[in-house]
């Protein structure tokens, strides 16, 4: 079906480029384990930002990403910590992925996200965060604070 007969197509095919460039940054032609990583970022940063800033960034997402973003949110809770090791946890949690590769999960989106938003816009949202975390979610290698810190469980968790 044509995007000129399809209301939904265009809406789909903006989704699947969003998808692809994540698929891309994380080395997968795997759709589903680009979707957790994606949705597992979405909800794991929308939940440490305060609602105005939450809605904003919500407002930037392509129309299917932004049911993905607002699934699940209660406006009015709580803001989860900013630290690294929640944050780390909750990412590999939703994504199903260990928190080793969390990290490298939540870098590969970030930089995927950073091409496909308008500039800036994701400076403006990591500025929230304190640096370890902006740091990390940039692509920084801090393996050894890592583990030093606890947020690695186990040897085999270790970067």
């Amino acid at each position: 079906m044509s995007h000129h007969t399809d209301p939904f197509g265009p809406a789909i095919h903006t989704g699947n480029i969003w998808l692809r460039t994540v698929a891309d940054r994380l080395g997968t032609d795997d759709r589903m384990t680009a979707h957790q990583a994606l949705r597992a970022w979405l909800h794991t940063v929308r939940d440490r930002l305060d609602i105005g800033t939450a809605a904003h960034l919500g407002a930037q997402l392509p129309t299917l990403l932004r049911g993905v973003y607002y699934e699940g949110w209660t406006p009015g809770r709580v803001l989860v910590p900013h630290d690294l090791h929640s944050f780390l946890h909750q990412f590999a949690r939703s994504a199903d992925v260990s928190v080793e590769e969390a990290t490298r999960s939540a870098a590969a989106v970030t930089d995927a996200l950073t091409q496909l938003f308008s500039p800036g816009r994701l400076d403006h949202v990591l500025a929230q965060f304190p640096a370890p975390l902006r740091r990390v979610l940039l692509g920084a290698d801090f393996s050894d604070i890592l583990t030093a810190a606890g947020i690695f469980e186990s040897p085999e968790d270790q970067l």
